[in-house]
């Protein structure tokens, strides 16, 4: 289940319980976070042989760009004591900060490592686990969610990790699910990510979460990434006729893209699947298949997503009506956008507004 901008954490409890009402048990990645403001405080766990690339990552995506006026956030890294630790290409890291960095952080990051065997000490799966239970959000991605697998955090969740480290999760801990082909995992209080560029996935979706899109939006462009790829998307590995098929799909590719952009700037009209297929230039089983390819989800699950997106933009940085909102976004009516918002969010489009306008403050309408 994916989970966006600054939800309850009992609603998102109830939404779990509604789309898998077979389940006779809450898993404990929903149950114990109180609703509270979108997280500041950002601790990320460099363990021995921490990846460089993966602390560069968090550590830009979480600075201070308050005079941009987005959140400020109080970043910082522990390790299991302070001192020095060795990354993954040579280096030597001089870490302020112990475990007990922990103890005040909204948000703990389990940082991957190379080092092996993949093993956690008790202390950290002591700090881990009263991080938790005080309810602050835990991720990890990459050799990262490997390690809280370790401390039995992850227990009944779906997960996701490198590709090449899935197999040995699933056998080292079979009540874990692994989806080895997902770029991320949102499981409430717990957020997994794949491989390495994956964690930028993955911290995109963590701010988009919690901050909204227009914080994460702000984020992406100035490190000129893209703002969103679905947690549905693989991990890619082409095989050489993979690579040999993909050649065939450019033309088909490229126009799809060419769809894609023209669809976000006509979101306001009712497009359906055979519209959209006739400005890709392409029959309707055609259009369907290479979206979903590309995509790794429907067209109408997509526009959905495209509409949800913008409404939370429009309400975070506008005083258009609900009823205004929804139809600049495409749906038919407010009541229709107030759905697919508590679907997505767990509580109505006027309560996320009234969290950015306590966050932010609301700009002019349009």
């Amino acid at each position: 289940m994916l989970i966006d901008g600054s939800p309850s954490w009992s609603s998102i409890g109830r939404a779990w319980q509604q789309q898998h009402p077979h389940e006779n048990h809450q898993p404990h990645g929903l149950s114990t976070r109180k609703p509270q403001t979108p997280f500041r405080s950002v601790v990320a766990y460099a363990p021995a042989g921490v990846s460089a690339f993966g602390l560069s990552t968090v550590s830009g995506l979480f600075a201070d760009r308050s005079h941009m006026g987005l959140p400020r956030f109080d970043f910082s890294v522990c390790s299991d004591s302070a001192g020095r630790v060795n990354t993954d290409v040579g280096m030597c890291l001089q870490v302020r900060h112990g475990l007990e960095a922990m103890a005040n952080a909204d948000l703990v990051i389990v940082l991957p490592s190379e080092h092996r065997p993949l093993s956690v000490s008790l202390a950290l799966r002591r700090a881990l686990t009263d991080a938790f239970h005080r309810g602050a959000l835990i991720a990890a991605y990459c050799s990262g969610s490997f390690l809280l697998a370790e401390t039995a955090l992850l227990d009944g969740l779906r997960v996701t990790t490198n590709r090449s480290l899935s197999a040995l999760l699933a056998f080292r801990h079979p009540s874990v699910t692994v989806e080895a082909d997902a770029l991320y995992v949102d499981q409430g209080q717990v957020v997994t990510g794949a491989g390495a560029a994956a964690g930028i996935d993955m911290c995109l979706h963590l701010l988009r979460r919690e901050h909204g899109v227009a914080v994460s939006n702000a984020v992406a462009r100035e490190w000129m990434i893209t703002p969103r790829r679905e947690s549905g998307l693989t991990q890619y590995v082409p095989n050489s006729s993979e690579i040999e098929a993909r050649s065939l799909a450019d033309d088909e590719d490229a126009r799809l893209a060419e769809l894609l952009l023209w669809a976000r700037n006509h979101l306001s009209q009712p497009l359906t699947v055979t519209e959209l297929a006739k400005q890709a230039l392409m029959s309707a089983r055609t259009f369907a298949r290479r979206f979903q390819a590309v995509t790794g989800t429907t067209p109408y699950a997509w526009l959905t997503d495209q509409r949800l997106d913008l409404a939370e933009e429009l309400l975070a940085t506008t005083t258009l009506s609900i009823r205004e909102i929804a139809g600049r976004v495409g749906f038919r009516s407010n009541g229709v956008l107030r759905t697919q918002f508590v679907k997505r969010h767990g509580i109505s489009p006027t309560d996320y507004r009234h969290r950015q306008r306590r966050a932010n403050g609301p700009k002019p309408g349009l």
